[in-house]
């Protein structure tokens, strides 16, 4: 049987102007890590670095003080406040509460009367978040990084998302970008993107077998790649496993070493963040050692072997997908061309071995696979944004299949798993009774037979039925899916003509009102938030100087030759200066925008004063503190340099310059004209 090809290209009139100078960028919204990637104007694509160098960005969210922080400040705050420090959020997206199986800290609040099941942390302070929002602060982070490098707007994003995520989990995603402020040109399966990354980097033809194992999600599928065709021909997994759950086995087993049977919240969050990291360091070394702080383990010695021991179950949980991908796809092992490893967790040597044994090949490791998927979203991204890059065309494939409920709970197919996508499918159903008016269309995804088994989507009613005996009315049913594999339903009964149409919305996402009112927030927002992070950092910085300070005038003590008493009571009373300044603004900063003016937007008009005060005040403190600081360190260095030959010291200088180049070799490049 002969497979239709569907070749996915925008239309023209949507794809945005070059002229507006906007760009498109491709993000890999992870578990674990997120990050952006650039290919403009069809150059070869690449993973854009924060100020610091860092190409991954933890994917975490911290509200545990006035404004939602992400990343690395936030990751380190995980164990001492871990119920208002969002992790793994990848794996709530667009799931009810009742499936969530595993442990976390986190506080879910109750289903609100509207009966919308989307989950809702309690992160303090009053506040609720859903997934989609947390996941929205980490999209702006990357938006704000990548417009901060190329010195102008970003147009648009390719989002990619597993390819076992279901209708519900695609939308959580797509509403998230939205709140972000993105304009989502595509959710691309992540097999797929990693597959262009690769065919255009390789130039290879032929059938590969993509194994995708992330922080949460587990996706495997087969691709062919042909004159620049990449299609999807099957595709499978598990979109609630990944090295979450090895971190949480490896915690589990320190934890019962510790003696620890009914772990706190704090004892099991950092049980956790220590497996991971020595997870991470026995992919490349036999073995590590581990201390709890919180709970009464010290250098516990942890090897390759038994991390392996405690793992193996649920790795060996990702190779009946994949040996159901080579069956749907109607191809032996033996038949591929290679085996491509995508996510931070095929890092690991047990899944590495298991892959090559099922696969019989030796798995590609040519790109970094925490950065594969993020360069191939480039790409698309770069042709969505207007960019000739010639022959390129994907077809990728519904993961699960869709169908509709009909009498006795029986689930009818429409449009089955691991057809092309973007696909139109109809059928025709008829009436139950003669006094049937109206009919129920109960659209469910999933491959089981009962409806009770499966996913439901939504409901509409087609109404007004014309009354005829049993199985003569006629209601066509159509099911469209676009390339995202986001649906769209229709109902019309064929005698009358009358008609009913939905967009699906799943039941385990926010409403289309709540989408809009978090992104006009967000608009309405926008200097606010901005004044507010500003000050945020200003009181963060004046804080930081008042620290150094006190430490310095500590470890002076009364030495005459550092400080004389004039200087430290100057130094003094700026301090005292400082700690007023700091303690004026330490009101969270909403109360100090309703404070701080009368109505509306202007409140936030003394932002800007507050936080040119505090950088005067610490300005004021580097300034009359400077002579002693000039003084402690011409005394530490001629410390450091008594007993020592020139030689030594030109040595040492020669470090220290070498020391300069590597980092210099980190900061960000400008991007070629």
């Amino acid at each position: 049987m002969s497979t239709a090809l569907f070749q996915i290209e925008e239309p023209v009139a949507q794809r945005p102007s070059r002229a507006s100078g906007g760009a498109g960028i491709g993000i890999d919204l992870g578990t674990t890590h997120s990050l952006v990637a650039l290919a403009s104007h069809g150059a070869a694509p690449r993973t854009l670095a924060d100020a610091e160098g860092r190409k991954l960005l933890p994917s975490v969210v911290s509200y545990a003080n006035d404004l939602p922080t992400v990343g690395y400040e936030a990751r380190a705050q995980q164990v001492s406040n871990p119920a208002q420090i969002i992790s793994s959020v990848k794996r709530f997206m667009g799931r009810p509460a009742q499936e969530i199986d595993f442990v976390h800290p986190y506080k879910v609040a109750s289903p609100r009367a509207s009966g919308s099941g989307v989950i809702r942390f309690e992160v303090g302070r009053g506040r609720e978040v859903t997934p989609i929002e947390v996941s929205a602060e980490i999209l702006r982070v990357l938006k704000r990084q990548a417009e901060q490098e190329l010195d102008r707007p970003i147009a648009g994003a390719v989002i990619t998302v597993p390819a076992y995520f279901d209708d519900a989990q695609r939308q959580a995603t797509k509403d998230a970008g939205r709140i972000a402020g993105l304009e989502v040109y595509r959710l691309l399966a992540e097999p797929t993107a990693a597959a262009l990354a690769y065919g255009l980097d390789r130039g290879g033809e032929g059938i590969f077998a993509v194994y995708d194992l992330g922080g949460g999600t587990f996706d495997i599928s087969i691709l062919r790649l042909r004159a620049g065709v990449f299609q999807v021909l099957a595709t499978g997994g598990d979109s609630a496993l990944g090295g979450d759950d090895f971190d949480r086995a490896l915690a589990a087993h320190l934890l019962v070493r510790a003696g620890v049977a009914h772990p706190t919240a704090f004892q099991h969050e950092e049980a956790r963040m220590l497996a991971r990291a020595a997870k991470e360091t026995l992919s490349t070394s036999p073995s590590t050692s581990v201390t709890l702080t919180l709970s009464p383990l010290t250098d516990y010695e942890v090897s390759r072997s038994m991390l392996e021991h405690e793992i193996e179950s649920i790795a060996r949980r990702t190779l009946d997908p994949c040996r159901r991908a080579l069956k749907d796809a109607g191809i032996r092992a033996a038949e591929l061309d290679g085996v491509v490893l995508v996510g931070g967790s095929t890092r690991t040597p047990l899944i590495r071995r298991l892959v090559e044994s099922t696969f019989r090949h030796e798995p590609l490791t040519d790109i970094d696979p925490d950065e594969v998927v993020a360069l191939g979203a480039a790409i698309q991204a770069d042709i969505l944004s207007g960019s000739q890059r010639p022959g390129v065309t994907l077809l990728d494939v519904v993961p699960l299949s869709l169908g509709i409920e009909t009498m006795g709970g029986i689930v009818e197919t429409i449009i089955s798993r691991n057809s092309p996508i973007p696909i139109s499918a109809r059928q025709v159903f008829t009436n139950y009774s003669e006094q049937q008016t109206g009919m129920v269309v109960h659209v469910v995804q999933g491959e089981r037979e009962l409806v009770k088994d499966c996913r439901s989507l939504a409901r509409m009613e087609l109404k007004g039925i014309p009354r005829l005996p049993p199985s003569m009315a006629r209601v066509e049913v159509s099911f469209q899916l676009d390339a995202d594999a986001l649906l769209t339903v229709t109902a019309r009964e064929l005698m009358t003509g009358t008609k009913q149409s939905v967009e699906v919305k799943p039941t385990y996402g926010l409403t289309e009102d709540e989408v809009d009112a978090l992104v006009m927030d967000s608009l309405d927002h926008a200097e606010d938030d901005f004044a507010a992070r500003n000050l945020a950092e200003a009181r963060v910085e004046l804080d930081r100087v008042v620290l150094a300070v006190r430490s310095s005038l500590s470890e002076a003590g009364d030495d005459p030759e550092l400080l004389t008493p004039d200087e430290r009571a100057s130094i003094e009373t700026a301090l005292i200066e400082a700690d007023d300044a700091m303690a004026r603004t330490a009101t969270p900063t909403e109360d100090i925008i309703a404070t701080s003016a009368p109505v509306g937007r202007e409140a936030n008009a003394s932002f800007p004063q507050i936080q040119t005060n505090l950088q005067r005040i610490r300005e004021r403190l580097e300034a009359v503190s400077e002579p002693f600081a000039r003084r402690r360190m011409e005394q530490a260095l001629r410390a450091g340099m008594s007993g020592k030959s020139v030689t030594e010291i030109e040595g040492s200088l020669d470090e220290g310059a070498t020391l300069d180049e590597r980092r210099g070799s980190h900061q960000p490049r400008l991007p070629s004209q």
